[in-house]
């Protein structure tokens, strides 16, 4: 698994949830960024609006590895989750425990790496 996803499983099936460039243009696309995207998802019109959010991100999420797998591999490609088999291989508890796989690949996706000092600059 890429050290900057996190996973779920969804019929089964293991999804490595990734943030990418692409994805993340679409979360601000459609929720004006990532920081105001927490905010959307909690202040929903409706629960209907709210599912239907979540299991969008949910999908965009999920299908940037297999979306980067098909680029990469052009004669063997891998079929990209939709929102309809989301919707029934999962029960609503299911979602929710699938914000914490999204919190954390976010997290890893925004994460910088930052060198720490290793004495080679100082001073003898």
């Amino acid at each position: 698994m890429n050290e900057r996803a996190s996973s779920i499983t969804v019929g089964g099936k293991k999804y490595e949830l990734l943030l990418t460039t692409r994805a993340t243009k679409e979360i601000s696309a459609k929720f004006g960024g990532l920081a105001k995207m927490g905010e959307s998802l909690e202040m929903s019109e409706s629960f209907e609006e709210s599912l239907d959010d979540l299991v969008w991100l949910i999908v965009l999420l999920a299908n940037q590895a297999t979306l980067r797998h098909n680029f990469e591999n052009p004669d063997d490609q891998r079929k990209l989750l939709t929102s309809e088999e989301l919707e029934l291989y999962t029960q609503p508890v299911d979602l929710s425990d699938f914000k914490d796989a999204i919190f954390e690949a976010l997290v890893r996706g925004t994460k910088r790496e930052v060198p720490s000092g290793n004495g080679d600059n100082s001073k003898n």
